[in-house]
């Protein structure tokens, strides 16, 4: 029991480092594409859960993979078409609910948006920095936290927030989900949120980085003035 208990351990701390790192990724990439600070993706605490699954499923295929004795270059196309499987799934679940947390629809033979030979490259060029760069270090971190099994109140209490944060978030999204069925539209998460900010910016208000949909209006006029823009 005590085994399991400790792989399920090392899996959080691993999943939350990069949800984390993933986030700071996307805040920084977003910052040079939009020129505006958007807090990204679903939750509005610092971290994206799809970077962890992400950085998660990496760690279990190079584990797997180069006890198989395979050449790194098939190792790292493998890790490349797992994380655009992750894509595509989180892609198509929230397009079904007439929601897009990112629209890659402007982008060469893309997939209804959701994914394209080009961010699948970046996520190749992702792997090889992974499985050349990262992946020693990380298990040194994986191992300073099995010797200092005392952290894991800390995940456990990030565990928590994260937790409250989705509830809370998908309390956001079924509203929006439910005004973009009734209106026979699509949302963009990240548009709207930039909407948002730019509502509250011309209007001289304060704006909320982490809480983006709770601003001084109702989140029902935002939704109607985004989708009147459009």
């Amino acid at each position: 029991m005590g085994g399991y208990m400790n792989l399920y351990l090392l899996s959080v701390f691993i999943f939350f480092l990069g949800s984390v790192v993933g986030w700071i990724l996307e805040l920084v990439y977003r910052r040079i594409l939009h020129g505006k600070l958007v807090n990204p993706g679903f939750l509005v605490g610092p971290y994206l859960p799809i970077y962890g699954f992400g950085l998660l499923s990496l760690t279990i295929l190079h584990i797997l993979l180069t006890r198989l004795n395979l050449y790194p270059v098939v190792i790292i196309l493998l890790m490349g078409i797992v994380m655009t499987l992750i894509e595509l799934i989180g892609g198509l679940f929230a397009l079904s609910q007439k929601v897009r947390l990112w629209d890659y629809s402007k982008n060469w033979l893309n997939f209804k948006g959701i994914i394209c030979p080009y961010y699948s490259a970046m996520w190749l060029f992702i792997g090889t920095i992974y499985y050349f760069f990262l992946y020693d270090p990380l298990m040194y971190a994986v191992n300073w936290f099995n010797e200092n099994i005392s952290f894991s109140y800390v995940i456990g209490i990030l565990s928590g927030f994260l937790i409250i944060d989705f509830v809370y978030s998908t309390k956001l999204y079924i509203k929006i989900r439910k005004y973009a069925k009734e209106n026979n539209v699509t949302v963009m998460y990240e548009k709207l949120k930039i909407h948002i900010k730019d509502v509250q910016k011309n209007a001289k208000e304060k704006y909320s980085f982490l809480f983006p949909f709770t601003q001084t209006k109702k989140l029902i006029d935002y939704l109607g003035s985004y989708i009147d823009k459009k």
